[in-house]
């Protein structure tokens, strides 16, 4: 394994998740790693945001990188491989100590310090940012960055004295800190949903997917879209939206020209002719949202869609697993053949994001009457 022989051995993988969803995260990576042939169990932290994976006999657990997809894991926002808990370091020099357990010769493409996202950890962030340069520098008086390195160096500390060293693959994890993209409110925008769709289209779409597929003058209808929040995320972008919903819109974003706001339910609108975008945030039950979506992929209505689902408050990850499992059986039938992306994204809440975009292979289909 390039440049991360020294760490092949690691017997932890630590998963980052959303503050009291450790125990779906949980769920989903010891379902996920059993069926890649990867046995072990997980412990979790409860509202710490963190789970710990470890194999029945302390195999290495960095084959699961090469096994699974990371953007396949709903509930997962960042992995990463390591010997697990370190001693506490001593708070006189901690540098040192910690140096000594990292692998020698092994080299990196970058180096992050990370905290869980909760109160207690954001409180260690400033330490973090002070202790990166004394890192780093020591890191780089031993060469151990490389620009051709696959992996990236990240240490979670729970305090300033107790860390979980690990790599994540630079091409198989989220691209960002604690995976969370960095996002700011637009003053513009009707709402702070918007950020949900934002985060969306940049987290489950690539880039080149969002310039082919959000081209200005493409068209979208957006199905319970009071104030605007999600309708104007693609209105900026140059779409012409249909915006669904009985409750009034944003009178400054109606005023872009863009927008024709349709007061009808969301449950029985169809638009009279195809249109490439269909988005939704109804707060509705997965049964009932699920069904209206696979009415409006298969029967062609629209040609990609991005959607919430509104989580229970136990099974959660049963809900999603089922819900995208009758979403894809639903399409096979129809012929479709479609990629379906769900995340848990950072401004979600007790809800998940589903996007589901053609594959560059697969016909449009013949819209049914």
């Amino acid at each position: 394994m390039p440049n991360s022989a020294a760490w092949a051995s690691s017997p932890a993988l630590l998963v980052y998740t959303r503050c009291g969803f450790e125990h779906d995260a949980a769920a989903e990576l010891a379902e996920r790693t059993n069926e890649a042939g990867v046995h072990g169990f997980c412990r979790a932290h409860p509202n710490d945001g963190l789970v710990e994976f470890r194999t029945h006999d302390d195999t290495p657990v960095v084959p699961v990188f090469a096994a699974l997809d990371f953007t396949s894991l709903v509930f997962v926002r960042q992995w990463l491989a390591g010997p697990g808990w370190l001693p506490p370091l001593p708070a006189q020099n901690r540098l040192a100590p910690l140096l000594q357990t990292l692998p020698a010769g092994a080299s990196y493409a970058d180096l992050w310090l990370e905290y869980p996202d909760t109160n207690a950890g954001k409180t260690l962030s400033r330490f973090c940012r002070r202790f990166t340069g004394a890192v780093r520098q020591a890191l780089q008086q031993q060469g151990a960055f490389s620009d051709d390195a696959g992996y990236r160096l990240h240490l979670l500390f729970s305090d300033s004295a107790t860390v979980f060293p690990g790599i994540a693959p630079v091409a198989n994890s989220s691209p960002w800190p604690l995976g969370i993209p960095r996002l700011r409110m637009p003053v513009q925008a009707p709402s702070r949903s918007t950020l949900k769709l934002e985060e969306a289209l940049l987290t489950l779409l690539g880039s080149a997917e969002r310039e082919r597929l959000l081209r200005p003058g493409r068209t979208a209808v957006d199905l319970g879209a009071a104030p605007g929040g999600w309708t104007w995320q693609l209105a900026r972008r140059g779409l012409r939206v249909t915006a669904v919903d009985n409750g009034p819109m944003d009178a400054a974003l109606m005023d872009l020209g863009l927008v024709d706001h349709q007061r009808v339910d969301g449950f029985r609108f169809r638009p009279r002719r195809p249109v490439d975008w269909m988005v939704c945030d109804m707060v509705e039950r997965p049964s009932r949202i699920v069904p209206l979506m696979s009415r409006w992929l298969v029967r062609g209505d629209c040609h990609q869609a991005v959607f919430n689902l509104k989580l229970p408050m136990k099974r959660r990850y049963a809900t999603v697993r089922d819900g995208l499992q009758q979403l894809h059986d639903e399409l096979h039938r129809a012929g479709r053949v479609m990629s379906i992306r769900c995340k848990q994204l950072y401004h979600d809440r007790e809800e998940v994001t589903v996007c589901v975009i053609p594959t560059r292979r697969s016909p449009r289909p013949v819209r049914s009457r």
